[in-house]
């Protein structure tokens, strides 16, 4: 398809389109509106005022960025309409003086509110290189929600807004899809990993690419949000504040330069709720997912947040509360991982599995939609995630009152120590062959853990061998001499034979040679082991 005949499907034109509502400042005094024009198109404008009024309109004029994409060359537009009443209904249009669009309408919030709704939404990407993309079942399943749940007064996403976000081709898909929805209600996008990806050529899925600083992203929505985020990496970070909420927005790219700003950000605000949205879940419910590449870079910054919503995964999970390697009961204690689930009837690619840190999974593979509506009242926040047939699957109520989350849930406290790979129990395969701590050197069983995993072990006379993910290791019992894949090393300790007649190791030794690393959970008394590749091990079958 050439670029003259993508024009003619959904090119930009003199007319306004893809018109988006978005929040900067306070919402009881002013909202953004953004939309779309040719190229060829350099000023514009919004006209707004009080709906069926007959006053003089305001005019509130844009901010434009020229943005060349691969099939089209646009003008984006952005205007702040403030001065706005609080808890007043408007009419406004957007345009320039002789191209206008329709007029739309949107009602500004309450002053000081501390009683509203949001509907969360991840993972609605769709569509293959044909284009156009199609996102019209998303727009169905959108209108369907907010007229069943009409007090939603913006919508926030956890990412994966696209399924490949460096070609115009799908950005105006996903707006073709909103269509007659975020003229109205504010939208706020969090960037996800199929939002910054691209191919060298989008029709044949050639050039695999990923784009560090998310152009298409960036440019599409340049002054959509607050310019608030870390130096350098502004539009996919911000934060914005509603009512007794505050929100910081995370992209994809420059964890450490994040973490620095999700500090920054929670310690200067005054806020009762602190949320973030960040698209890669640390809390994951998928058998073979890893977050090290997030966590523990974000830690600290993640930690200050009483829930981070999150995607990626197109399933539900909602974690205990977390902080500092440990599992707690009280909203107090830690942060709560909130993964949300697919919003665009995206069957998961990833098999929900019960995982340590989790209080409660969805295992979500039908092809149905799934979202979440978050209720504020003062100090009780209430999660309620749907699937889009009407069904309830998980409800809890956060209660900063009296410091309790309910149904009341407990995270688990072990009187031996336990190990766990990737937030499973290896229950059977360590039954009798938990860890054990000498001398301040926490020591694994070797064999029984990468068995677990899909790996092999072969055992000789005081010698075990463990190869998975591509590696080998080699321990000697009495030895702290160790044969890798990369050579020999020396150990933390020697290998010691203990429980069971099992060769043991040191953590640290077990882990360093197929990249793992490893904590300890002191306040539920496990060791968790994760890996940092996303890989299925699966035995040679000759």
């Amino acid at each position: 398809m050439t670029a003259q005949e993508w024009k003619s499907i959904r090119g930009s034109g003199q007319s306004p389109d893809q018109i988006m509502l978005s929040l900067k400042g306070d919402p009881s005094e002013t909202i953004t509106v953004r939309w779309r024009c040719d190229v060829s198109v350099t000023e514009g404008f919004a006209l707004y005022r009080e709906a069926g009024s007959t006053e003089e309109w305001t005019r509130a004029d844009a901010k434009r960025n020229a943005f060349k994409t691969d099939v089209d060359e646009s003008s984006f537009f952005f205007a702040d309409m403030s001065g706005l009443k609080p808890d007043t209904k408007y009419e406004y249009t957007c345009g320039d003086s002789k191209n206008r669009s329709d007029v739309y309408y949107f009602t500004s919030e309450k002053s000081n509110v501390e009683r509203f709704s949001f509907l969360c939404l991840s993972d609605v990407q769709t569509g293959g290189p044909n284009p156009p993309a199609d996102y019209s079942v998303l727009g169905e399943v959108v209108k369907k929600i907010l007229s069943e749940h009409p007090e939603c007064k913006f919508i926030l996403t956890a990412g994966d807004n696209t399924n490949c976000g460096q070609t115009d081709v799908q950005w105006t898909g996903l707006f073709e899809g909103l269509k007659g929805i975020i003229e109205s209600v504010p939208v706020m996008f969090c960037m996800g990993n199929h939002d910054d990806m691209g191919f060298e050529d989008y029709f044949t899925f050639t050039g695999k690419y990923y784009s560090e600083h998310a152009t298409y992203f960036t440019n599409q929505l340049r002054y959509s949000y607050p310019e608030n985020g870390p130096e350098g990496w502004i539009v996919p970070n911000y934060s914005f504040r509603y009512g007794n909420a505050m929100f910081a927005v995370t992209g994809t790219s420059g964890f450490e330069y994040i973490n620095e700003w999700l500090v920054k950000t929670a310690a200067e605000s005054d806020a009762v709720w602190k949320f973030a949205a960040h698209h890669f879940p640390v809390c994951y419910s998928g058998p073979n997912l890893e977050c090290y590449e997030t966590y523990p870079p974000m830690m600290e910054g993640i930690e200050k947040y009483d829930i981070m919503f999150s995607g990626h995964e197109h399933s539900y999970a909602r974690s205990y509360p977390r902080r500092n390697n440990g599992l707690y009961d009280r909203p107090s204690e830690g942060t709560i991982h909130y993964n949300i689930g697919s919003g665009n009837r995206n069957p998961p690619g990833t098999r929900v599995v019960p995982k340590v840190w989790n209080d409660c999974t969805y295992e979500h593979e039908e092809d149905l939609s799934m979202f979440s509506i978050v209720d504020i009242d003062k100090d009780k926040c209430t999660l309620t995630a749907y699937v889009e047939d009407g069904r309830i699957v998980d409800r809890c109520v956060i209660d900063k009152t009296d410091d309790t989350i309910t149904p009341i849930r407990r995270a688990p406290r072990y009187n031996r120590p336990r190990i766990k790979f990737k937030g499973y129990d290896l229950g059977i395969c360590v039954m009798d062959t938990l860890p054990q701590c000498i001398d301040g050197v926490w020591y694994v069983p070797a064999a029984q853990i990468v068995k677990f995993i899909g790996g092999e072990s072969k055992h000789s006379e005081g010698k075990v061998r463990i190869e998975v993910y591509g590696r080998f290791s080699e321990f000697t019992e009495n030895s702290d001499v160790m044969i890798t894949s990369e050579g020999e090393h020396r150990m933390k300790a020697p290998c010691l034979r203990l429980e069971r007649e099992q060769l043991y190791v040191p953590v640290d030794d077990f882990c360093s040679p197929f990249r793992m690393y490893w904590s300890y959970f002191e306040h539920n008394n496990f060791i968790s082991i994760e890996s940092e590749t996303e890989q299925l091990p699966v035995s040679y079958q000759p």
